[in-house]
């Protein structure tokens, strides 16, 4: 069964894991995301990489449809907001303050993540409150890389998790997921261009694949 999104229960409260990779939490009004890395392929243009153009603007463009379709209070990136320092100019950030221009009332929080360090906190002008953490929110530990939180489920991101279909002979695809298990949630990287790390079936892990639209359970 495959649906735009998925309820799961987690620590007591209802999620739901979104197709277009993001969590959200109704009760909240709050909206999850991990591992936006805007600015990723300008990064690479500016070391002489030929790479896609047009992947900030798409992923605000997803961002805009959700937002839409899931009212939404407070949203929430769990990590890596910018790639690198070169994503804080030109046309990144461009886009990045005419999208926060058309969203003035969202109050926006960073979970500070590994590249968050290496390219510095957003503008201020975007007005985003940065946080280290992990950052406790109700039953979870809002969280960049996978930690332990004794008490608290964890919500992270940081690895990218994606799961392999195999088919017939040599058919593969590769899909983002969810990955839950019992003290903590991997969620998919929300940015285009960004890989991702296989994960693999174990006992008391649950995958869910989100791809074209649709979002289920995994075997």
């Amino acid at each position: 069964m495959s649906a735009a999104h998925l309820a799961v229960e987690l620590a007591g409260e209802t999620l739901w894991l979104l197709a277009d990779k993001a969590l959200y939490w109704p009760a909240r009004q709050a909206l999850l995301i991990a591992d936006a890395h805007f600015g990723k392929a300008a990064t690479y243009r500016v070391l002489g990489q030929p790479v896609p153009q047009g992947t900030t603007a798409r992923n605000l463009e997803r961002l805009d449809r959700i937002l839409q379709d899931y009212p939404t209070r407070q949203l929430i990136f769990l990590g890596d907001f910018l790639h690198a320092r070169p994503a804080r100019g030109g046309s990144t950030l461009a886009a990045l303050q005419a999208w926060r221009a058309r969203n003035p009332a969202l109050q926006i929080l960073l979970i500070r993540g590994n590249h968050d360090r290496s390219a510095g906190d957003p503008p201020a002008e975007l007005g985003i409150e940065v946080v280290g953490e992990p950052w406790p929110m109700g039953p979870f530990a809002l969280c960049h890389e996978l930690t332990s939180c004794p008490g608290r489920h964890v919500l992270a991101g940081h690895l990218h998790p994606v799961f392999v279909l195999r088919g017939r002979g040599r058919d593969r695809l590769r899909m983002p997921c969810f990955c839950i298990e019992p003290a903590a949630t991997l969620l998919p990287a929300f940015g285009e261009f960004t890989g991702g790390l296989a994960i693999e079936s174990m006992p008391e892990r649950a995958i869910y694949g989100a791809l074209d639209g649709a979002v289920w359970r995994l075997a």
